[in-house]
């Protein structure tokens, strides 16, 4: 960790040089911004942070963690936001060696990302369940993306407001904010994936004890309940979801190992564990069981937060699931 914090501090002091090469105060007054590109840059650098916003609340739910979390997030959207906005105005002035800082700061988000990677495996040993490496490197590139979004968002209003030329400032921040509310709309639908929801239909299921034997509507879980308290345990606390795949082709992305150990760790995170936790298969039904002694047992939660389990990008295996279609169908 002492290493990458070294190569971390090592970039964030080549963008700065990059940056006082560029900007130094030596330069004369007619190379400072005017007061219309600095307008353009606050509108392009304010709709990228409301860029970020609106995705943290997508986040939620998987990273960051509130309230410091939010705050790394957004000073880190902010930044993003800062680096597309200004660009505009460089490659107008065709000053175009103060946008190869660009590369470093993708460089650097490409690190965080890395990092983000690093302390999520390092969390699952206190986690209820596991996340699974597919999840892990599912919700890193989620989390590098959100920056991308918030520095693309920032760079086409500052190059819309740039080609529109306007004089006057409230047109200008009503463009900025017609038009980036466009932008966030258009970059959130192309960047928003499946759930298991949009694929599944999801239903609670029936335990019941056979012998030793854990069955779910008459599917078999586990033989691993052979004291009679754990047996009672299950049959008065338990819970049990049914997952059916919408299409037969979907049991291909469903009975992934990655997406099973995803569903499973959002319903226990969730409502916690007393005692045991399964995810298995049906081969013969071609249904999924997720099944658990919850701290908290509200099935009809349960149900709602397994069907909010994001689609993992290693698992979608069929064309039609990988198609952005938001809202799904039952042919993906």
């Amino acid at each position: 960790m002492l290493v990458q914090n070294k190569e971390d501090n090592a970039l964030l002091d080549e963008i700065i040089m990059t940056l006082i090469k560029h900007y130094r105060m030596e330069r004369t007054m007619e190379e400072y911004l005017e007061y219309d590109e600095l307008l353009m840059i606050l509108c392009g650098i304010a709709m990228g942070t409301v860029a970020r916003f609106v995705t943290l609340k997508v986040d939620a739910r998987q990273n960051p963690s509130f309230p410091s979390g939010y705050f790394i997030s957004i000073i880190m959207g902010i930044i993003a936001s800062a680096l597309g906005a200004v660009a505009i105005p460089a490659l107008f002035a065709k000053d175009y060696t103060a946008v190869t800082f660009l590369t470093l700061a993708i460089q650097h988000f490409r690190e965080i990302r890395k990092t983000e990677m690093e302390s999520l495996q390092e969390l699952e040993k206190t986690e209820y369940t596991i996340r699974g490496a597919a999840y892990i490197d599912g919700i890193a590139k989620t989390f590098e993306s959100r920056y991308y979004f918030s520095l693309l968002t920032s760079f086409l209003v500052v190059l819309t407001l740039k080609i529109m030329s306007l004089d006057n400032i409230i047109l200008n921040i009503m463009v900025s904010t017609i038009v980036g509310t466009i932008i966030i709309y258009l970059l959130s639908k192309f960047t928003k994936g499946k759930t298991i929801g949009d694929i599944c239909n999801l239903a609670e299921g029936v335990i019941t004890i056979d012998g030793s034997d854990l069955l779910v509507d008459g599917m078999f879980v586990s033989n691993a309940l052979g004291s009679t308290s754990d047996q009672e345990l299950f049959l008065n606390e338990g819970v049990a979801i049914v997952i059916e795949p919408k299409n037969e082709k979907f049991r291909i992305t469903l009975e992934n190992l990655g997406q099973r150990q995803a569903m499973l760790f959002e319903a226990t995170r969730t409502f916690g564990i007393k005692k045991y936790s399964f995810a298995k298969r049906s081969f013969k039904e071609g249904k999924i069981i997720i099944t658990f002694v919850p701290i908290l047992r509200q099935p009809y939660d349960i149900i709602n937060v397994i069907k909010t389990t994001p689609v993992l990008e290693n698992s979608r295996k069929i064309h039609t699931i990988m198609e952005n279609d938001i809202g799904g169908n039952q042919n993906g």
